[in-house]
């Protein structure tokens, strides 16, 4: 048994309501390493084109790492991935509480999940102990109702993940929550749960799998654990994501009325920290061996916006607030509350109302269509119709459940045009006008657009330094296309290895861990003695995998894009007539960098140096 994994993957078929436990042999981690990179590596080899995201046959895989061995920082971490409803190609999201852990503990590395069952189910793991439980009194209930109702039935111990009425109803950016207070937001993979019919996860362990050096990892991860705590306690611990509002506003990069203001410094103070933390009464809510506790728990007491529980974080505090112009923190509260219950993803629910908002604005939807006054800066109008959106109700929520471009082109034929989006997953909370980088990771990001896959935005604001990529103060400037594309690829790589260990990325974006010290950990772990190059190329090879799952399902350089409004430059502010544009020599220096074709292709001597050659006929290269 290598140290750090089990070698066991549980795949469980919710149509035969069969179960077995497949031996995986240590050449299949060390080419992929786990979560998002063997979720990949399965999507690739086990699905074709064909297959839709509700159909039967798209697997639904969740998985863990050899970070999750151990008590290490930041390993709460674990990667949801299958075919996406809104991208319909690779997907992946990730979210922690104390799931991932769970399933190590249960003996597993994985769990690959396939089928329909009949009826609706939950899934029972209670280590060598797999149960297809009924679910049908579950089957409505939102996700915190979820959650309680299954450790009530299943017994103490248990760590649950659940949808709400959003992905049982197939809402295509329906998320998948956890323990009722961490959400796999993107991508719509809670949509693909409830396609399956399947409610929820619970899993139970006790066991601990080994490590190459037990001794000594136990000893520098609990150093680590402290430095990441000093190093955070005056930011992310105090006031969580929040206190990012004022500094992206200030550089240009939050989103204001649907990506069409330039600035609104006012509505971000009033949002962000420490305003947030004091009216909110927010406190830290770390996830299991976690030194940052980014996650707030709040609480609004009393008036139409009474509520209790996880707060919004700076994506939801930017796509429900500044970007609907709402700078009301409480009705933002509540909004994300009635997200989080009915399993919304709070990015893609708030470009819906942007959207909405919008061509509200331009005549294109009328009160009579809606039913509510879609007002920029309307609270109400924002919180009827997220309830509207989840329940599939109405004419918005039908209009909107499938996701924006559906939306638009439904609306009207020139409003796909106001569409903030790549491969038809909408922006987060960054603004590529900003931060040049992100155009580029937007645009070639593997799951659609994303900061998480490469937080190229976070080394342009100065927040984020790694000498061991010499990436280092002022190595890339604002406004230039000077490596831009290189930082892109570098950040990228990157993010993939780690999506893939799995570790939270806040760790070291954030937290300061080095490079160099969470390779220290990984060969505690391991004992494969990996050094910086090593994990750059495995990052590399995990990229270029889940490229090669892009390219079967027709993506390619056709939609390696930015949306219109990323090319129109602001009158005002930080990046007051600035844009990324023209693009194209953006997309053609990157291409070179990855040795990809002029079609976006990774070349058949760059898949033979990374060890995938022959992965090459699955994306139809011969």
């Amino acid at each position: 048994m290598p140290a750090g994994y089990w070698n066991r993957v549980l795949r469980v078929d919710l149509s035969t309501e069969e179960s077995k436990v497949e031996e995986v042999p240590v050449e299949v981690w060390k080419l992929c390493i786990g979560g998002s990179g063997f979720a990949a590596k399965v999507i690739l080899e086990e699905m074709d084109k064909q297959t839709g995201a509700f159909d039967p046959g798209n697997l639904l895989v969740f998985a863990l790492g050899p970070y999750q061995a151990g008590n290490n920082p930041g390993n709460a971490k674990w990667t949801v991935a299958a075919k996406s409803p809104l991208t319909g190609t690779y997907g992946d999201s990730a979210a922690s509480a104390n799931w991932g852990p769970a399933l190590k503990r249960a003996g597993y590395d994985a769990l690959v999940v396939k089928g329909k069952a009949g009826k609706p189910v939950y899934l029972l793991i209670d280590e060598d102990r797999v149960e297809i439980r009924d679910a049908g009194a579950l089957w409505g209930l939102d996700s915190y109702e979820a959650v309680d109702s299954v450790n009530k039935e299943a017994g103490k111990g248990f760590s649950v993940v659940t949808i709400g009425p959003a992905g049982e109803r197939l809402v295509r950016f329906a998320c998948i929550v956890a323990d009722a207070y961490s959400f796999a937001g993107r991508c719509g993979m809670g949509a693909v749960m409830g396609s399956k019919r399947l409610k929820a996860i619970a899993v139970r362990g006790t066991k601990s799998v080994g490590v190459h050096d037990q001794e000594r990892l136990s000893q520098l991860a609990k150093r680590r654990f402290g430095e990441i705590f000093a190093t955070s306690k005056d930011g992310l611990r105090l006031h969580g994501t929040p206190e990012l509002c004022v500094t992206a506003e200030g550089f240009g990069d939050m989103p204001i009325k649907y990506w069409t203001q330039d600035t609104w410094p006012e509505g971000a103070k009033k949002l962000g920290a420490p305003n947030y933390t004091k009216v909110l009464h927010a406190r830290p809510f770390p996830c299991a061996n976690c030194p940052v506790g980014c996650h707030r728990n709040i609480q609004v007491e009393g008036g139409p916006y009474a509520m209790k529980g996880p707060g919004p974080e700076y994506e939801t505090l930017g796509m429900l607030g500044t970007n609907l112009l709402i700078d009301d923190h409480k009705a933002v509260a509540k909004a994300n509350d009635i997200c989080n219950r009915l399993g919304l993803d709070t990015i893609s629910a708030g470009a819906c109302l942007g959207l909405a908002m919008e061509c509200y604005e331009k005549g294109w939807l009328t009160k009579e269509q809606t039913g509510v006054d879609l007002t920029w800066g309307n609270g109400e109008a924002m919180i009827a119709m997220i309830d509207q959106l989840g329940n599939r109700s109405g004419f918005l929520g039908e209009a909107f459940a499938d996701g924006t471009l559906s939306a638009a082109q439904r609306i009207n034929p020139a409003a796909e045009s106001l569409v903030v989006h790549v491969k038809g997953l909408d922006f987060p909370a960054h603004d590529a006008r900003a931060c040049w980088s992100l155009a580029v990771n937007y645009a070639t990001c593997t799951r659609g657009a994303c900061h998480m896959r490469g937080v190229t935005e976070d080394v342009e604001m100065g927040g984020l330094l790694i000498p061991e990529l010499e990436i280092t103060e002022g190595w890339t400037q604002f406004f230039s296309q000077e490596h831009k594309s290189e930082l892109a690829v570098k950040l990228q790589d990157l993010c993939a290895w780690m999506n893939s260990l799995v570790i939270c990325t806040f760790m070291v974006d954030g937290g300061g861990l080095s490079l160099t010290a969470l390779l220290e950990l990984f060969n505690l772990v391991t004992g494969w003695d990996w050094d910086v190059q090593a994990a750059m190329r495995s990052g590399e090879r995990i990229f270029n995998l889940q490229r090669l799952v892009n390219l079967r399902d027709g993506h390619g350089r056709h939609t390696d894009t930015i949306p219109p409004k990323m090319s129109v430059p602001a009158r005002k502010g930080f990046r007051a007539g600035q844009s990324p544009t023209p693009f194209d020599p953006y997309l053609e220096e990157y291409y070179r960098l990855r040795k990809w074709d002029a079609d976006g292709r990774p070349t058949l001597d760059c898949l033979e140096g990374l060890g995938l050659l022959e992965y090459a006929t699955r994306a139809s290269y011969t």
